[in-house]
C-alpha cells in the first residue's frame, strides 16, 4: 500500500520551500544590492507623490512629456562629497523631474531647481538641504526599513486614490 500526500499537503509543502528559498535569497543579498532596492522604492513613491506636478527644473508638464516618466531628481546629488549620502532618501530633497534635466542637462538647472524649490518647500528647508554637511553609511537594516516603508507608502496610497 503506497502512501501519496493529498494534493492539498503538497500545496502546503510547495508554499514552504518557497518561502525557505526567498529566506535564503534575501539573507544572501549584499548591502549594494538592499540599497539600489531601497532606492528603487523611493523613487517610485517619489514619482507617485509629484505625479500631477511639473518638472521641478523646467517647468514641463506630464502631459507635455515625450518618453515616459519622471526621474526623482535630487536637488543636492548623491554623489556631491560631503552631503550627498545623507540627503539620499530625503523627500525634501527629490522631486519630479523630467529624464532631461535630470539626466542630460547641465548644472545650470540647479539654480532653477532651488527656485522651484523654495516655492515649493520654502527657504528654511532649502537652507537646511544645503547646510548639512554629514556623510551617512545607511547598514542594510535600515536600507530594509526604507524599502518596507516607502513601498507601504505607495501601496496605501494608491490603494485610496483608487477608490
Amino acid at each position: 500500500m503506497a502512501f501519496t500526500k493529498s494534493e492539498a499537503g503538497q500545496k502546503v509543502v510547495r508554499k514552504a520551500v518557497r518561502q525557505d528559498t526567498k529566506e535564503q535569497l534575501e539573507r544572501m543579498k549584499s548591502r549594494s544590492q538592499w540599497l539600489t532596492e531601497a532606492q528603487r522604492a523611493f523613487n517610485a513613491w517619489i514619482r507617485w507623490r509629484d505625479r500631477k506636478d511639473a518638472c521641478i527644473s523646467c517647468g514641463e508638464k506630464p502631459s507635455e512629456r515625450v518618453g515616459g516618466a519622471f526621474d526623482a531628481g535630487h536637488y543636492i546629488d548623491v554623489g556631491d562629497a560631503g552631503r550627498g549620502s545623507y540627503r539620499r532618501f530625503d523627500t525634501n530633497n527629490v522631486h519630479a523631474q523630467c529624464k532631461k534635466c535630470n539626466r542630460f542637462s547641465n548644472s545650470g538647472v540647479k539654480d532653477v531647481y532651488r527656485k522651484q524649490l523654495i516655492a515649493k518647500i520654502g527657504l528654511e528647508k532649502v537652507e537646511a538641504l544645503e547646510s548639512v554637511r554629514e556623510q551617512k553609511r545607511f547598514n542594510v537594516e535600515k536600507l530594509k526599513r526604507i524599502k518596507a516603508v516607502f513601498q507601504k507608502r505607495l501601496r496605501i496610497n494608491k490603494k485610496f486614490v483608487d477608490k
